[in-house]
């Protein structure tokens, strides 16, 4: 069992963690999840031992042996192979202890212990899981020095993996992999038999593979059963709860304040009153729920343009006239959504920036509207951003010649209004900057926006935001993306980048997990059905997306029906117990008008909150 124990954090004067308590129990695999900054790698690290907390502690058996992957990616002339090998130190120290040790008895002991370790099929076992995380038998091979950041931290996955801890920390293990080693990291950790404590914002690893959620919020944590699913429906009841809750003290409140106000001056109920007031001022203010601007995005609609945008015929593409990727056939049209699937290396940025019209062809034709204007994400602009200029001296810089106001609308559809927009880039969170980024390349509202993870800096509810926003938007889509919750609701068309060249994968998301699971080689067309079946089956999935869209959309705007007549309700209760606090609009009514028009907003809640109910039990069984 692991114990959080009352643990509390102070950075830069900041309280971080604040009394965070909890016990996981023993073998449990558990998402850490919470919003950017909210202190989810502070956790990580005290319970890895490295960050001393102010109070409090991290506590697990005696004995138990911890893994944790070091900032520092490896590095040197070592191959991976060995790297991983040697994560076990264990069995590396009992290896040479077998070649060197002289005393019969002592080496009787060294080699059961190798066998009871499994030693001898360590390196098929270290083999494996470098293949599970994309190094093939050549790429095992090279020196460390050779692999980029990405490929280094994979090996130290790799290590961590190998090394098999009795408590398994990550920390959103999935940034520097694609799809296909997502999905084997997620088969792998399945299957792992000790306690695992992961931080993930990917709503679909979270529910493929951790049993409980560790919800931290406000310097606390909660601890919920099941996965992300289970924990989102949790939340939800208590927001709900949350809401009455505020509803209710603001009725509670306005009593006593109409109370005292009525009482304080009398000296038969002056006793009472004053009661009252200390029970005012001891009544702990329920929070309201808050609009956070970090779940804004909202891409502009572009101008019409009649299909198709880009087309490709028999194109190839590369790097100083060496090309990656040939015969190349493709049409994009306005409202296409297209997923781009197939190993890092394979050539789907490559395929991004031919599109964004980065790479010109090396061979074949590529003809594209000479209207269209492209929105192009990649994590290089996230880290170009100038630290020390604002959000709006950036956004000001690219729109030159637009008026102030266009501007400043701009940033706003993006959650940078007020202050936001005037803050120095280099205090932004990764999540704030990727949405900067998103602004910027959106401001001229382009036709086709072209994605290449644009996940990677993101908290769920923000991904989640993301996706809604892609579903309204008008234009056109490529996304390259390891996060499958994404890839389901935003995509139509799957085109699969592998063996050189890019063709449609005719099966659904589902389909290639399968093929990628079972470790076949997908040729893009999924086996088993007609192309007739397999267009009805996308036509399918298809309506399933809209209709799931429309329902969430449906439920936010009732939400914000509920959050407005609730606040016209708290109003009128106001005007009715205090007639002095009373809104403008309802200082003129009477008693008797006051009590009419709350009933028949009290009747519009409960007509929306009965729509709400409909909605959602609609969209869990969608």
């Amino acid at each position: 069992m692991l114990n959080i124990n009352g643990i509390t954090v102070r950075l830069g004067g900041r309280t971080i963690l604040d009394g965070a308590s909890a016990a996981l129990p023993p073998g449990s695999r558990v998402g850490l999840i919470g919003r950017n900054g909210a202190g989810k790698s502070t956790m990580v690290r005290v319970i890895a031992g490295l960050l001393e907390p102010d109070e409090g502690s991290a506590e697990m058996p005696r004995g138990s042996r911890l893994g944790y992957i070091a900032q520092e990616a490896p590095a040197g002339q070592e191959t991976p192979f060995d790297t991983v090998l040697a994560a076990d130190t264990e069995r590396a120290a009992l290896m040479i202890e077998s070649e060197t040790c002289e005393d019969p008895d002592r080496l009787g002991d060294v080699y059961e212990r190798l066998i009871a370790i499994d030693a001898y099929t360590a390196p098929a076992r270290a083999a494996q899981i470098l293949l599970g995380l994309g190094f093939d038998e050549e790429m095992q091979a090279q020196p460390l020095d050779s692999f980029s950041g990405g490929w280094k931290m994979r090996v130290a996955l790799a290590a961590l993996l190998f090394s098999q801890p009795d408590v398994l920390l990550l920390d959103e293990p999935s940034n520097h992999l694609d799809l296909e080693a997502v999905m084997w990291l997620e088969d792998f950790l399945k299957s792992y038999s000790a306690t695992i404590v992961v931080v993930s914002h990917e709503r679909d690893f979270l529910n493929n593979v951790v049993d409980h959620i560790l919800h931290l919020q406000g310097g606390k944590i909660t601890l919920y059963p099941g996965g992300y699913d289970a924990f989102e429906r949790q939340r939800a009841e208590r927001m709900a709860q949350l809401a009455a809750a505020k509803a209710n003290q603001d009725i509670q409140r306005a009593k006593l304040q109409d109370y005292v106000a009525r009482n304080s001056a009398r000296a038969s109920t002056a006793k009472q009153a004053q009661s009252r007031q200390k029970m005012l001022a001891k009544m702990q203010p329920i929070a309201e729920l808050a609009n956070d601007p970090s779940l804004s995005f909202d891409f502009p609609d572009p101008s019409e343009l009649r299909p198709p945008l880009i087309t490709l015929d028999m194109a190839s593409v590369g790097y100083s006239d060496i090309p990656i990727l040939k015969r190349l056939n493709m049409r994009l049209d306005p409202d296409d959504r297209v997923a781009l699937l197939g190993r890092n290396g394979n050539g789907k940025t490559t395929l991004a920036r031919l599109l964004a019209a980065q790479l010109a062809p090396i061979d074949g034709e590529m003809n594209a509207s000479g209207k269209m204007k492209v929105g192009y994400f990649t994590q290089y602009q996230v880290e170009e951003l100038d630290a020390d200029d604002t959000p709006l001296e950036h956004m000001t810089r690219i729109m030159k010649g637009s008026s102030p106001a266009a501007v400043r609308a701009q940033l706003g559809r993006f959650g940078f209004s007020g202050d936001k927009a005037i803050g120095k880039v280099g205090k932004m969170s990764g999540g704030e900057k990727a949405r900067l980024a998103l602004a910027l390349i959106t401001r001229d509202a382009p036709h086709l926006l072209i994605l290449d993870e644009p996940t990677n800096h993101l908290d769920v509810d923000a991904r989640e935001a993301l996706v809604q926003a892609l579903n309204a938007y008008s234009g056109a889509v490529v996304l390259v993306s390891h996060d499958r919750h994404m890839l389901e609701l935003t995509a139509d068309r799957l085109v699969l980048v592998d063996n050189g060249t890019a063709k449609e994968f005719d099966g659904s998301l589902d389909d290639y997990i399968a093929f990628v699971l079972k470790g076949d080689k997908p040729d893009g067309a999924a086996p088993g059905a007609s192309k007739a079946d397999r267009k009805a089956s996308k036509k399918a999935a298809t309506d399933a997306r809209d209709r799931e869209t429309a329902l969430r959309r449906t439920i936010r705007d009732l939400e914000a029906d509920t959050a407005r007549l609730t606040t016209e309700r708290n109003a009128l209760d106001r005007a009715m117990f205090d007639p002095a606090g009373a809104e403008p609009r309802f200082a003129k009514l009477s008693m008797s008008d006051l009590g009419k028009r709350r009933a028949d907003v009290q009747g519009k809640i409960e007509a929306v909150e009965a729509k709400w109910l409909e909605a959602t039990e609609a969209l869990e069984t969608a």
